[in-house]
């Protein structure tokens, strides 16, 4: 996520290394490359320009503190002006109608349809709500397929009619099954435009009138750059829209429309996509995208997605096995499944400070523990239970069944000794003092 522009702010930042005082010629050198950086990553001139002179205005003349460096305090400026740049605080959105109704909106390609899923399902797993979503896509067939296919992956039913070919009488039919239904918050999936027409612009305007929507979103694929900005202001010269969701955040995003869209339209953006799965929705917030930007990570959304997978009672069971050292590779199995649940392995790398430098390059794949598991299932019961008991006659069956080399198995082996003795070591209290630590992160 954003890793060419965390690069090239990385360098720009690093022409203070060394110099004991901020002055305003190497302040001017810095803010000249982190405008150079914003503006490769595709960010508007007058906003980049904006941005560097608010940047020079704080540092100049400001002496570095006894334990700061001055390459750290322009960080911070650099971090708190990207911060409020991308609309400072994270937003909610609004579930105050009874039902709630969001109407998506957005071009053709955008992932719209896809996205409207994944709220559904957030809204669903999170919110604790009874979401419909309905197909107003009258023009594309296979959108409305998709729409099916898709509330039939989350459990969340879709209303649709394809026999009804006006968008407005079919949002009001969705409307009224809602109500009949005890739906209490309806997702309308409006048609994706090729480009910003009038006719179609007024097709979604009357939907909005007829339906009035606590929440219009407008969807954005964040890998278009400026020309994403500027569909923004079009539509929004139009629908007046509640927020912004970008998505395909997990490809090869510049970084542009992130960090430009709140400053040129002036509404929040909401949510993030950020991978290909009907979990990978995140609440956007501006601080920690500003730290991941910056290569600092974002130590508290990780310990957010771990909280959501951990199950109190299945760590109670785990640590009462650790004590009497009877931790399988059943148990460890399902450490990993709940680690897979947390989002892709890729992006998970880049929430540790540090991990997206350091891995530069390298291919994360999220099937990183298929191997592992294919070795654990050609495992019996009784060994998964008694790993001690695998022999070298065992471990060549094992390899075997699995498809891997001795090798790995014993490469296996020693990695689930060398974690059991760790968790034995925190089973003293050093476990809960780290949890206590990740807690008052938050």
């Amino acid at each position: 996520m954003f890793d060419n522009l965390s690069d090239k702010l990385d360098k720009a930042l690093h022409v203070l290394k060394g110099h004991g005082q901020i002055t305003e010629i190497n302040v001017a050198e810095t803010a000249k490359e982190v405008r150079r950086a914003l503006l490769d990553a595709d960010v508007n001139f007058k906003i980049a320009k904006e941005f560097t002179n608010r940047v020079k205005e704080k540092a100049l003349g400001q002496n570095v503190l006894t334990t700061l460096q001055p390459g750290q305090l322009m960080v911070k400026i650099v971090k708190d002006e990207l911060t409020q740049l991308m609309g400072g605080d994270a937003e909610g959105i609004n579930l105050s109608g009874n039902p709630s109704v969001i109407l998506m909106s957005g071009l053709q390609g955008s992932g719209k349809t896809t996205f409207s899923g994944k709220l559904a399902n957030y809204l669903k797993q999170k919110k604790s709500k009874n979401p419909l979503l309905v197909a107003c896509d009258v023009y594309r067939p296979a959108a409305i397929d998709q729409l099916h296919i898709v509330g039939d992956q989350i459990g969340v039913e879709v209303f649709s009619d394809k026999e009804n070919s006006d968008p407005v009488a079919l949002a009001k039919a969705g409307m009224a099954y809602a109500r009949n239904n005890g739906f209490n918050v309806v997702i309308i999936d409006t048609a994706g435009r090729l480009a910003v027409d009038d006719q179609m612009m007024t097709e979604i305007a009357n939907i909005r009138n007829a339906v009035n929507p606590q929440e219009t979103l407008f969807v954005v694929d964040s890998m278009t750059g400026q020309d994403a900005v500027n569909t923004a202001k079009a539509f929004n010269d139009v629908l007046n829209f509640d927020g912004v969701v970008l998505t395909k955040l997990d490809g090869d995003t510049r970084g542009g429309a992130a960090i430009s869209i709140k400053s040129v339209v002036n509404k929040p953006i909401k949510f993030i996509g950020t991978g290909e799965k009907m979990d990978a929705i995140d609440v956007f917030h501006p601080a920690r995208m500003a730290d991941r930007i910056l290569g600092m990570g974002d130590v508290i959304s990780l310990v957010e997605r771990a909280q959501e997978q951990f199950d109190e009672e299945e760590a109670r069971k785990i640590q009462k096995k650790i004590a009497k050292n009877k931790f399988g590779f059943d148990d460890f199995l399902n450490q990993i499944q709940q680690i897979k649940k947390m989002g892709s392995m890729k992006d998970l790398m880049g929430m540790i400070p540090g991990a997206g430098k350091a891995l530069k390059g390298m291919d994360i794949d999220d099937d990183a523990f298929k191997h592992v598991e294919a070795i654990i299932h050609s495992m019996t019961p009784d060994e998964r239970s008694n790993p001690s008991s695998l022999d070298a006659n065992r471990k060549k069956r094992i390899a075997k069944g699995s498809g891997r080399t001795i090798q790995e198995v014993n490469q296996l082996l020693k990695q689930f000794n060398q974690m059991s003795k760790m968790m034995k070591m925190m089973q003293g209290g050093g476990g809960k003092k780290m949890m206590q630590m990740m807690q008052n992160m938050k």
